[in-house]
């Protein structure tokens, strides 16, 4: 059997390199700017005097910042001429909206010309001076691409670029008809900081893979040499090999970095203020029954990787479902006397935020599932193919589908259809308003609910 997790960490080294690389781009930039800024003063030599120039410069460096992060992606890295050029126009339009700001605050009067001007000219200067050290850095570290690439072998040889990993997908054994999460989870971690990937397979295997693939948070290319035939108008190409796109990948990174931040801006305060609640539950749940407080289950979740997921235990230890192949019932004999009042009031969910502290969870997505879990008398998975796709943005706390009243039992396969029709549509339509309408619509059914 392959390592799998060799693979990943071989592929992912770039990726490493790639944010290292990003973050001396916004220490550099800041550098120069500052040291710009410096300098300039020399030329209008009041100016030390006048603490009023040093908001500009503190309203520019914040603008110019925040418009270098929008910029980085990693064609900056492997086109670092382009890049300083982008770098430069972001500092000139940093600098004239910070004097528009000044002018709407009736403060344009107090900008020293001369102070503004050679700010910029000596900024400039030495943007260009470090960005062409470090771009000839990046260019070394990244041996010319800053983007990791995987192929997997399926069955089919083709002649490969050189520096791009490959994976034997038989030494994983996908096997035939529906992926089953053990393999997802193997072909997880050796996609683990994988950018983009192509499959080289035979043909009655590329719709396994096309729909394996969607659920992965990769941009996934298939390879298909019969396009060529079509004179397909724009078609792209690996290896000399016509392609076809079968999955865009994850949430780009700006947005992914937006919603860890509106999870970590709830999940501290909630967990301080929650904590004697935690640990009032904690002890209850112990002094009920023998056996552990919390009940870890393994749940596949980000790009279909498992994690083990937290909550408090509700049921008797020796009765406890792990696989969750059982749905529990209303009358549950499993289920102990702490245990009935904390899944009513949902309690037994909370240390998930735990899951979210750790970053396998967000607050809002799609609800991770047991293994196990069926609906009906078929596993999730194999109602409907595009069950993985659920998996492409990390799992949630709730979610729309929570919000719609599709929670509970999946005793008909249409219960998890109107789930999972839930759930891709959030993951189409993602916005951090969105998160938050449902994180308000969340709280409004619980109050709801507990309140008879």
């Amino acid at each position: 059997m392959l390592d799998t997790t060799v693979t990943g960490q071989r592929v992912s080294l770039k990726r490493q390199i790639r944010m290292r690389l990003y973050s001396a781009i916004l220490l550099v930039d800041a550098a120069a700017v500052s040291l710009g800024f410096w300098l300039a003063r020399y030329l209008q030599p009041d100016t030390w005097q006048d603490t009023r120039p040093l908001g500009l410069f503190v309203a520019t460096i914040v603008l110019f910042v925040l418009l270098e992060i929008r910029n980085l992606r990693p064609s900056t890295l492997e086109q670092w001429l382009r890049g300083t050029v982008t770098s430069l126009a972001s500092l000139m339009g940093a600098l004239l909206l910070a004097v528009f700001v000044s002018f709407c605050l009736n403060r344009a009067a107090y900008v020293p010309r001369l102070f503004a001007g050679g700010s910029l000219l000596l900024s400039g200067t030495l943007l260009i001076l470090f960005r062409t050290l470090l771009g000839s850095i990046g260019e070394r570290a990244l041996g010319g691409s800053a983007v990791s690439r995987l192929v997997v072998l399926d069955g089919m040889a083709i002649d490969l670029p050189r520096n791009v990993a490959t994976l034997d997908a038989h030494r994983i054994d996908p096997g035939a008809g529906t992926p089953h999460p053990y393999f997802l989870d193997r072909l997880a971690q050796a996609l683990k900081g994988v950018d983009e990937a192509f499959i080289a397979c035979l043909p009655e295997r590329r719709a396994f893979w096309a729909v394996t693939m969607k659920g992965s948070a990769v941009r996934t290319e298939l390879l298909v040499p019969e396009l060529d035939q079509f004179g397909v108008i724009g078609n792209k190409h690996f290896a000399g090999i016509a392609t076809a796109l079968v999955s865009t990948g994850a949430l780009p990174i700006r947005e992914r970095l937006m919603k860890r931040i509106l999870d970590l801006a709830i999940v501290i305060p909630a967990i301080i203020v929650l904590a004697p609640l935690l640990l009032a539950v904690f002890i209850a749940v112990k002094l009920d029954s023998p056996g552990s407080a919390f009940f870890v289950q393994p749940r596949v979740g980000y790009g279909n990787r498992l994690f083990p997921m937290f909550k408090f235990r509700s049921m008797r230890a020796e009765l406890s479902d792990t696989a969750g192949a059982q749905s529990t019932s209303r009358n549950d004999k499993r289920v102990t006397r702490v245990g009935k009042l904390i899944r009513a009031t949902s309690i037994d969910e909370l240390p998930q935020l735990f899951n979210i502290l750790r970053g396998d969870m967000s607050f809002v997505g799609p609800r991770p599932h047991a293994l196990g879990s069926l609906a009906g008398d078929q596993l999730f998975w194999e109602v409907d193919p595009r069950y993985h796709h659920r998996h492409a943005c990390k799992p949630g706390l709730t979610g729309l589908a929570q919000v719609r009243g599709f929670r509970g039992a999946t005793h008909r396969t249409e219960d998890l259809t109107n789930r999972l029709d839930a759930d891709l549509e959030y993951i189409n339509d993602w916005s951090v308003v969105r998160d938050i309408q449902i994180l308000i619509a969340t709280f409004k059914v619980l109050v709801h609910r507990n309140a008879f």
